[in-house]
């Protein structure tokens, strides 16, 4: 495969399950397919980069999100965007080992370079 990078925007938490679950599903095949991944959790997704969050989801017939977010982090970066932590009082220590949390340059500066392509879920 082509040296390319996919960068993934997932909005939907809870509130929209199968949307999150195809969004995280993604990562973890583009990863486990050797794309190097970027995933970023916005809006309601925001809250799967604390610890045990991602345990409380779930969907039938879905891989579970636990996994998917194991997959992802073992191969590729998952960011967690600036302003929607700030909204939900989320910080650096408060998150999973390995996700950052990045503002709108940052996603930007990703997006636009060379060989990307993104996806918004």
């Amino acid at each position: 495969m082509p040296n390319k990078k996919l960068v993934i925007k997932v909005t939907a938490g809870a509130d929209a399950p199968e949307r999150c679950s195809q969004a995280f599903t993604v990562a973890a095949v583009a990863v486990a397919s050797g794309v190097e991944v970027s995933l970023w959790l916005t809006g309601e997704s925001s809250w799967f980069a604390l610890p045990g969050r991602a345990a409380e989801f779930t969907l039938p017939h879905a891989a579970p999100l636990p996994d998917l977010i194991a997959s992802v982090q073992a191969g590729g970066r998952i960011t967690l965007c600036t302003q929607c932590a700030t909204r939900r009082e989320i910080t650096e220590q408060d998150v999973l080992e390995g996700v950052r949390i990045a503002g709108a340059q940052v996603f930007v500066q990703e997006i636009m370079a060379d060989g990307v392509q993104a996806l918004v879920y």
